[in-house]
């Protein structure tokens, strides 16, 4: 960033009000993808948008949770990532083939990291990003309409248009841990997302995984790796598939039935079908089936936690079939659930500008609006426009796809309304 652009952005951020045509909240993988689309159709937006995320920096909670689970690589394959051209990763690549996994080319954990940097530091965009957490979202309704944001350092913008970009969920955890009486050590029982592998001393202990996609499957080799023996705990089958949801959904294939689905609660119910509660790649599969050969991992299939109780020592583990079972740790690999009402910043709006909701999923318009506002939603909160890849790359670029064209007609029209009459 130069030391000019620097001085101007921090010496307008440091009074109390700034004004901003687009605001986007979060500087994950969605805010980068439709940051880099919006770019490529206007460079002249640049100055135009702004990025608000507390930690500084792009892709920081995405790079955590990989490096915290200890991925190789990606379950994309190497056509979705946030650049508008599909093949700008394969030729970023071309120097590094061993760095793209089969089938379909899935990128190294690593290269899909450098890409984006790449992609980060050849538009400029750390000039865009600010380091602060919005806090508060607060429609304006006079002399125009548009919003307050509110940061945690006390200052606050005004945004004519709003992104909500973090594609943040809330932690799923089982009825059965409501139950447990609080008298464990806090490391004793944690889930998954606040789990970091590197921190963890787990040799010669029993750890008991709760889930059955692949996240539980990635801390399992993890915790194999540290010299712990795995119980891993599934209420079905353990499922393989190559990708969360089928690849049909990338396309009209199984995306021009969803579109023409008029009932919103059916809709909701072809996403949760779709994604089908978690599955592990065969890759996963083929590296637990080996250790489970070599006694070092026990699967438990069709099996629910009915009671857990800690002794003092360990965990008792009591399952809804009858079976007992011991471990040192219980680590939950229950996922997460997406619901509007959870989400602070959307409070007032929702107050403001009241929203049908399908089970916490709001019901957005083509372009992924909120009703009556210029606040558009990415990641899982759109899938009942978007489809079960919401939450994905694929998914950010499906986003992008329809938010783009608002935001740009909004400028035109915005500019068009400004000019002498």
């Amino acid at each position: 960033m130069s030391s000019v652009s620097s001085m101007k952005l921090s010496d307008r951020l440091d009074k109390q009000s700034f004004d901003i045509d687009i605001a986007i909240i979060g500087a994950g993988v969605h805010a980068l993808t439709l940051t880099l689309h919006l770019l490529q159709k206007r460079q002249d937006l640049r100055e135009k948008i702004l990025v608000f995320d507390p930690s500084g920096d792009w892709l920081t909670q995405w790079h955590r949770q990989f490096a915290a689970q200890e991925i190789p690589h990606l379950r994309s394959p190497a056509v979705h990532h946030p650049d508008p051209d599909p093949f700008a990763l394969r030729r970023f690549a071309e120097n590094r083939p061993d760095e793209l996994f089969p089938p379909y080319d899935l990128p190294s954990t690593k290269l899909f990291r450098d890409f984006c940097q790449n992609a980060i530091a050849s538009q400029q965009l750390n000039e865009r990003l600010i380091a602060a957490k919005v806090i508060e979202l607060e429609p304006i309704l006079s002399p125009r309409q548009g919003f307050r944001l509110w940061q945690n350092n006390g200052h606050s913008i005004t945004a004519k248009r709003f992104v909500l970009a973090t594609n943040s969920s809330i932690k799923q955890i089982p009825h059965w841990v409501e139950r447990i009486a609080p008298n464990y050590p806090s490391d004793r029982l944690v889930h998954s997302s606040d789990l970091n592998l590197a921190s963890q001393r787990l040799a010669g202990e029993t750890i008991l995984i709760v889930g059955g996609g692949l996240t539980s499957g990635h801390l399992a080799l993890g915790a194999i790796a540290r010299g712990a023996k795995v119980l891993l705990l599934s209420r079905r089958q353990f499922k393989e598939k190559l990708f969360d949801a089928d690849a049909g959904w990338l396309g009209p294939k199984y995306l021009k039935g969803f579109h023409g689905e008029t009932d919103w609660e059916k809709r909701r119910e072809m996403v949760l079908t779709a994604r089908d509660g978690g599955s592990m790649t065969p890759s996963v599969m083929t590296q637990l089936r080996r250790e489970h050969h070599s006694g070092k991992l026990e699967f438990h299939p069709e099996c629910e936690v009915s009671q857990a109780i800690w002794n003092g020592t360990k965990w008792q583990i009591i399952c809804t079939d009858g079976i007992e079972l011991s471990c040192d740790r219980l680590w939950l690999a229950t996922g997460s659930r997406f619901d509007a009402q959870a989400e602070p910043l959307l409070n007032k709006i929702m107050q403001q500008y009241p929203q049908p909701l399908v089970h916490g999923f709001p019901i957005l318009d083509e372009h992924l609006r909120w009703n009556s506002c210029e606040l558009f939603i990415m990641g899982g909160l759109a899938a009942l426009r978007v489809g079960p890849t919401a939450r994905n790359i694929s998914g950010a670029r499906m986003a992008s796809d329809r938010i783009v064209p608002a935001l740009i007609k909004s400028t035109i029209r915005s500019v068009y309304s400004s000019l002498p009459k």
